[in-house]
C-alpha cells in the first residue's frame, strides 16, 4: 500500500519583474511632492512598471518558462497549475488556459487548474490548492505549479507610486525544502479595495479602511496561529532573556506588501498583540503603565502605540524582516506576487543559512481574505537557496526612465486598455533575452505572444 506525500511544499520558485524601472526620488521630483514622502512615508525606493508590450499573461509565461528551464524539469512532469491573480483581461478564458501554450511541444494537456482571483490572496489560494492536490488521494506522483502574478496600476493621484509588477512562479511537491507547515486564516466582508470598473485597470480605494482591515487580519491570525501552534500567550519566566511568543513562532517573518512602511508598523502590531497578552513580560516594563489601559480594536491608528513599539521591534525588524524585503522595496507592490516575492528575497538574502529556520508569512487581499502560515526550511543543497543568487544582478540591470517616460508609458496603458485590434509600440529591444512579449490583440481580442 502507498503511503501519502510527506513533507509537501516548494521545491523550485523563480520569480520575473518587468525590465523598466523608476525610481521613487525620480516620481517625487516629477509629481512635484516633498522629498521623502514615497521613499520615507511609503518605505519604497523603486517601482517596476509594464508597457504595452507586456501583460498578465505574458509575464506569467516568462515566469514559467524560465522556472522550468532553470530546473530542468519537463512539461510533461506537470499535473497541475493554477493561476492566481486579480488583472483580469478576459472574463472567460483564463491566464492559465495561456499558459498551456508553453505545454504544447510536449503534448501534456492533462494538466488540472484554472485561476483563483480574490485581490492580493489569488496566489496564496493557488499554493493552499497546490499543496492540497499533492496530499490527496487524486496526486499522480507529479509536480503542481502555482502562479501569482499582477500588474499594479492606479489613477494618476497619490496612489500611484504604490504601484509594481512582477510574477513568481513556484514548483510544488513532496519532500521539499521549503515544507509548509501550520496555518490559519481570517476572512470578512469589506469594501476596502476593488475594481468594479471592468473597462479600467484602475481599483477603487478606502486606503484609511484597508489599512485597518489589513492590521486586523494580522491581529486575529497571529494569535490565532499561536493558539494553533500551543505557542503560550503569556510567558510565565520573569527572565528577561526569555524568547516571547514573535521569536519563538518563527525566525523570519514575510509580509504582504502594498508598501513597506506597512510592513513595519503590521511587525510592530505583533509585538503589540504580545504586550495585550502579556503585558508584565520583562520587556515591556518601561511602557507598561504608558500602555495598559491600550485596546486591539482601538489602536489601528493610535500613534503612540505604533511608535512605541515600532521603536521596540526595531532591532528584531532588521533581523527578521527586513531580509525578505528587497523585492518590496524595488518592484513596488506585486499584489498576489507580493508576499512570494518577500520569500524569494529571503531566500536571496540568507540563502542554505535558512536551514533549520522558520518563516512566518502573511497573505492578504483586500475584499478580505488573509492567511498566517509557516514554512520550515531544509536541504541546503537544494537549487532553491542558489538560484535566486543573481537577483542583485537583475535588479540592477533595468533600464530607469525619468518621470515623462514613465508618466507618457501610463497614459499608452490607460489609452489602450482593451482596444482590438491593436499593436503594441513600445521596442522589443528594451526586453530582457527570453521574456514573452504580446506581438498583436486581433479584432476578436485574440492575443498572440512571441519570445525575444
Amino acid at each position: 500500500m502507498s503511503t501519502r506525500p510527506e513533507n509537501v511544499g516548494i521545491i523550485a520558485l523563480e520569480t520575473y519583474f518587468p525590465s523598466q524601472a523608476i525610481n521613487q526620488t525620480v516620481l517625487e521630483g516629477f509629481d512635484k511632492v516633498s522629498a521623502g514622502k514615497y521613499t520615507i512615508g511609503l518605505g519604497q525606493e523603486i517601482m517596476a512598471y509594464c508597457d504595452d508590450l507586456e501583460d498578465i499573461n505574458s509575464i506569467c509565461m516568462t515566469a514559467v518558462a524560465r522556472l522550468m528551464e532553470k530546473y530542468n524539469i519537463s512539461y510533461n512532469d506537470i499535473g497541475r497549475l493554477e493561476v492566481g491573480t486579480e488583472t483580469i483581461i478576459d472574463k472567460s478564458k483564463s491566464v492559465k488556459t495561456c499558459l498551456m501554450q508553453l505545454f504544447a511541444q510536449s503534448g501534456n494537456t492533462n494538466v488540472e487548474g484554472v485561476d483563483t482571483t480574490n485581490a492580493c490572496y489569488g496566489g496564496t489560494q493557488a499554493l493552499l490548492n497546490s499543496l492540497a492536490w499533492v496530499e490527496s488521494s487524486s496526486y499522480d506522483g507529479r509536480y503542481a505549479l502555482a502562479v501569482c502574478g499582477d500588474i499594479a496600476v492606479y489613477a494618476d493621484g497619490p496612489a500611484r507610486p504604490t504601484g509594481g509588477a512582477g510574477c513568481v512562479a513556484m514548483l510544488i511537491g513532496p519532500d521539499a525544502p521549503l515544507v509548509v507547515g501550520q496555518r490559519v486564516s481570517h476572512f470578512k466582508h469589506a469594501w476596502d479595495f476593488y475594481k468594479p470598473d471592468l473597462m479600467s485597470e484602475y481599483p477603487v480605494v478606502d486606503g484609511k479602511l484597508s489599512i485597518q482591515c489589513y492590521l486586523d487580519a494580522v491581529d486575529t491570525n497571529y494569535n490565532r496561529l499561536l493558539e494553533k501552534m500551543k505557542i503560550e500567550k503569556a510567558n510565565s519566566s520573569s527572565s528577561s532573556s526569555a524568547q516571547s511568543p514573535i521569536s519563538t513562532l518563527g525566525d523570519y517573518y514575510c509580509f504582504h506588501s502594498p508598501f513597506t512602511k506597512l510592513v513595519k508598523k503590521s511587525f510592530a502590531r505583533i509585538l503589540f498583540n504580545d504586550f495585550l497578552n502579556n503585558p508584565s513580560a520583562p520587556q515591556f516594563s518601561e511602557i507598561k503603565e504608558q500602555m495598559e489601559n491600550k485596546t486591539r480594536e482601538e489602536t489601528y491608528f493610535d500613534r503612540d502605540v505604533e511608535k512605541a513599539f515600532m521603536s521596540l521591534s526595531n532591532k528584531l525588524f532588521s533581523d527578521s524582516v527586513e531580509p525578505s524585503l528587497t523585492l518590496a522595496k524595488e518592484l513596488g507592490n506585486t499584489y498576489t506576487a507580493s508576499l512570494y516575492c518577500g520569500l524569494a528575497s529571503l531566500l536571496s538574502s540568507v540563502g542554505s543559512n535558512l536551514d533549520g529556520k522558520r518563516a512566518v508569512l502573511f497573505s492578504y487581499g483586500s475584499g478580505l481574505a488573509s492567511s498566517m502560515f509557516t514554512i520550515t526550511f531544509s536541504k541546503p543543497e537544494s537549487q532553491i537557496y542558489s538560484h535566486l543568487s543573481n537577483l542583485r544582478q537583475d535588479l540592477d540591470s533595468r533600464t530607469f526612465v525619468d518621470g515623462e517616460t514613465f508618466d507618457k508609458c501610463m497614459k499608452l496603458r490607460e489609452e489602450t486598455h482593451h482596444l482590438a485590434p491593436y499593436k503594441p509600440t513600445s521596442p522589443v529591444e528594451q526586453l530582457a533575452t527570453g521574456t514573452f512579449y504580446l506581438t498583436e490583440i486581433d479584432d476578436k481580442h485574440r492575443r498572440s505572444y512571441l519570445r525575444k
